[in-house]
């Protein structure tokens, strides 16, 4: 199954969203801060990440920037993952090099949709049929 790396800075949150991604498959890598999920993508190469954009140490915006610069990981996709659900919050996000975008908390169904559409290679807000 493929390997998601969460790099969130909530312990709830991280430890609950590992559970139920793992129960349904995934390996997840987890990360608590921007710096340390740009060290993991480098060193993990997950297939998938999810990005929370409000993190310490280096934000979301800056990490997913630093992630998608780098030739080695350019090609991983990235959902942003907040709770502010604003469309300048979703443009920041696309344009910070994110693949899609998702807020808090997290709809687990609607989630799964986007990492499947993602790890087949479609766009996940093409819309459907």
């Amino acid at each position: 199954m493929s390997t998601i790396l969460l790099v969130e800075d909530n312990e709830m949150n991280r430890d609950m969203l590992t559970r139920r991604l793992e129960k349904r498959g995934y390996t997840v890598i987890p990360a608590s801060d921007g710096a340390a999920g740009v060290a993991q993508a480098g060193a993990g190469r997950p297939d998938l990440i999810l990005m929370d954009m409000g993190l310490p140490v280096l934000d979301g915006w800056t990490a997913s920037r630093q992630i998608k610069a780098d030739p080695a990981t350019a090609r991983i996709p990235i959902i942003a993952l907040t709770a502010h659900a604003l469309d300048s919050d979703r443009d920041r996000a696309l344009r910070a090099g994110c693949d899609d975008f998702d807020t808090k908390p997290v709809d687990l169904p609607r989630l799964l949709q986007k990492i499947e559409a993602l790890l087949h290679g479609t766009d996940p807000r093409a819309p459907l049929g």
